[in-house]
């Protein structure tokens, strides 16, 4: 049996933020995930934009949090030393139906109050991005985007969070919410009962279920909407230095192309309508749409540079719409749904929100002034000059070890990363946080050090690491023992 104050349900961008928000009060916060680690699904798996709220849905919840989380995010991404690039955004017109429609997108950003949107010329674009398809014939340019590595990004918080007092408690698949004499008693979790006065609904994909525990459901449901992704080689020639966005549509913010913060190109998201919530399928079908949209806004991008396909899946709610308040049935609880391809971009301005939310409703906790925002990254070995990687080697020798070598990943890192609050227990999770098997063989050669790494610092048996989910072991056994080979 746990005790809290608040349970976080989702450990996602959203929820990881609501958990960093809620350690600067004298409350006992904890964060729970089916998940073997922070990031959730859609936030681990998304475009990396952090957009300045330009082509939100005008004047709505979604606007205001997007443009708020921006605000902020600059000095944020300081105090958690986590990677972060102003580059803004391009939106080319190719056709006249496209040009036709920049006017209401335009107009849209000046309704959600992004005043730094420009119209810029055909010349002007391929000033700015010479890759850019030459038939271009107009477009708007948005200075504020930006993109971040969001995996680094939730991690960080969790970290920052979790040296802050706040417990995460992960592989903990919420199974029921008890609610007693109308109010919110505790959240039932295959870990262990959490004794609890709030909940905070942050599930994301799986936020409607939670929802119907708490008899908060109120009609609405939740699908989930598949987004598919290239990520390409640092060494494809074609680059670009903005976000190449296309024209959107109603159904769709469609397929863009963008540099990440660690230099890869990804190209997508396809945008696809599904039943069922663990469908993770790349297809052929839908990449090569990826690759026909992306070539008609950049025609010499190289999708044979690719070193991975990924999807993730988003929460598309039905009726669409944010919507962030207390339930109208049960006492304590509180819900988070309809956010979804701007989670990252809001999940700060959500976070503020809420607790905005719970001061409105009389609930003010004791301010902890005892506080600290700043995190410290891991030490980037590859980024380092010749002389400090020498000092570093000297400092600590496992500096000298490269494990990853795509990446140029230390086992330092690696170590480092694993005995952090809130740090990796799996294979996957040691790849967001250090980049181990992010490169081009894609954890081919890595894998079983990073494997052998995880088991001597945890101190359990190297079969029993996983790749990411609980069941996803890597290893069997052992094919040999000694001299001997086993049968």
């Amino acid at each position: 049996m746990y005790n809290a104050d608040v349970v976080v349900i989702g450990a996602g961008a959203v929820g990881t933020a609501i958990g960093r928000e809620l350690a600067k009060y004298k409350v006992r916060a904890i964060v729970v995930d089916k998940r073997d680690d922070v990031g959730g699904d859609a936030s681990k798996s998304n475009s990396s934009i952090i957009c300045s709220g330009a082509d939100c849905p005008p004047e709505t919840l979604e606007s205001e949090l997007c443009r708020s989380e921006r605000l902020m995010i600059e000095r944020v991404v300081k105090e958690l030393d986590v990677p972060f690039r102003v580059c803004g955004a391009i939106m080319p017109a190719i056709t006249q139906q496209q040009m036709d429609a920049l006017p209401e997108i335009y107009n849209d950003a000046y309704r959600n109050h992004v005043y730094d949107v420009e119209f810029v010329s055909p010349k002007q674009i391929l000033e700015m991005e010479p890759e850019v398809n030459p038939a271009v014939l107009g477009g708007l340019y948005i200075p504020g985007d930006a993109v971040i590595d969001p995996f680094l990004f939730v991690a960080a918080q969790a970290e920052n969070a979790a040296e802050n007092g706040v417990q995460f408690l992960l592989n903990a698949e919420v199974k029921d919410i008890v609610v007693e004499n109308g109010a919110v008693e505790r959240v039932e979790t295959t870990a262990g009962s959490i004794k609890t006065k709030y909940v905070i609904n942050a599930a994301g994909l799986f936020c409607d279920e939670i929802a119907e525990m708490a008899g908060e459901r109120d009609g609405f449901v939740v699908k989930p909407r598949k987004g598919q992704f290239f990520i390409l080689d640092k060494n494809t020639p074609v680059r670009i230095s903005h976000i190449i966005y296309p024209i959107p549509t109603p159904e769709s913010r469609g397929k863009l192309l963008l540099e990440t913060v660690h230099g890869n190109i990804l190209l997508g998201p396809t945008a696809e309508d599904l039943e069922d919530k663990e469908d993770h399928s790349v297809t052929a079908e839908e990449l090569e749409g990826v690759e026909r949209d992306c070539r008609r806004l950049v025609p010499n991008i190289r999708v044979q540079d690719a070193i991975t396909q990924y999807c993730g899946l988003r929460p598309n709610r039905i009726p669409a719409g944010y919507n962030i308040g207390f339930g109208k049935k049960t006492k304590g609880y509180f819900g988070i749904t309809g956010v979804r391809s701007t989670g990252v971009s809001s999940s700060l301005g959500v976070a503020k929100y809420v607790i905005w939310q719970f001061r409105k409703n009389g609930i003010n906790w004791e301010r902890n002034f005892d506080f600290s925002p700043t995190r410290k990254g891991i030490v980037r070995f590859s980024e380092q000059t010749p002389e400090r990687k020498a000092e570093l080697i000297k400092e600590n020798p496992l500096y000298g070890r490269v494990i990853c070598r795509c990446e140029t990943v230390t086992e330092a890192e690696i170590v480092e990363a694993i005995h952090r609050c809130a740090g990796p227990r799996t294979v996957d999770a040691v790849k967001r946080r250090v980049r181990a098997g992010m490169g081009r063989c894609q954890g081919g050669f890595c894998a079983p050090k990073v494997i052998e790494i995880l088991a001597r610092e945890l101190h359990v048996p190297a079969e029993s690491i996983e790749k990411n989910l609980q069941g996803s072991y890597m290893l069997t056994g052992k094919v040999r023992n000694g001299e001997e080979t086993a049968e």
